[in-house]
């Protein structure tokens, strides 16, 4: 979304917010955003950092029938999470889950098949997480997903508002107000292909459904309950280092 630049969203990622419902009879999907819609919008990030935090679900389809869901919290006023990863294969496969935290730079993976055993070849002593950086993410779509993914939770807060203007320019519009997790919501979209939908009754990111580079179907982020939050990553003692062994990455697919 547009204006400021991320690296996941080749448009940026500044969202809009309706300030009020009077009028909206009148209004068709599709209707460009006013310019005190503009204000909101410009400014939803930013209230996402205000808030400090928030509980998140990411749904991810990918390949053939298979689905990544990440849910968890966010801690945005240190930029770091955490977060149960579950894959589902199609075809009766059996599921895969992970608990992860990490940052913008590193993350975390616990409860790996096979990280014991791996530890043990590589003569390290038992941990309960291993650790690596998160992968550069752009648009080549080269990075692990998971990486995205947690990447792109981060990238829903700035330390200021965005640029109202960017979004009078005819390319942001209102797309009405439907329920969401039981919340009336007002919904955006943007001719960059991205939507988002907004809590009627406290201006806060609902929901954010975008296109990704190398998935044929758009991811969801779903926030609620935001507030503070309190994350700390696993400790050094906890935790096995996958840059000094690389090798202990290969073994477990990480």
């Amino acid at each position: 979304m547009p204006p400021r630049s991320r690296p996941l969203l080749s448009a940026g990622l500044a969202l809009a917010l309706l300030a009020g419902c009077s009028g909206d009879d009148e209004r068709e999907p599709g209707d460009a955003v006013t310019a005190a819609e503009a204000d909101v919008l410009a400014a939803l990030l930013a209230a996402n950092a205000d808030e400090g935090g928030a509980d998140f679900v990411v749904t991810a389809p990918f390949g053939e029938d298979a689905l990544l869901t990440l849910t968890g919290e966010v801690d945005y006023a240190d930029a770091v999470g955490r977060a149960q990863a579950v894959t589902r294969h199609g075809g009766g496969a059996p599921e895969e889950a992970r608990t992860v935290f990490f940052t913008a730079d590193e993350v975390w993976f616990g409860d790996v098949p096979g990280l014991d055993g791996a530890l043990a070849a590589a003569g390290l002593p038992p941990a309960a997480y291993v650790r690596r950086p998160v992968a550069a993410t752009g648009a080549d779509a080269s990075a692990p997903l998971t990486d995205v993914l947690v990447r792109l939770v981060l990238d829903l807060s700035a330390p200021e508002d965005d640029d109202p203007g960017a979004f009078r320019d005819g390319d942001h519009t209102w797309e009405g107000q439907r329920s969401i997790d039981g919340r009336l919501s007002t919904v955006y979209a943007s001719a960059a292909g991205w939507t988002v939908a907004v809590d009627s009754s406290t201006d806060l990111l609902v929901q954010y459904v975008t296109p990704l580079p190398g998935l044929e179907s758009p991811v969801t982020v779903s926030l609620t309950d935001h507030g503070p939050r309190d994350i700390a990553p696993p400790a050094a003692e906890e935790t096995a280092d996958g840059v000094a062994h690389p090798e202990l990455l290969g073994a477990v697919g990480l």
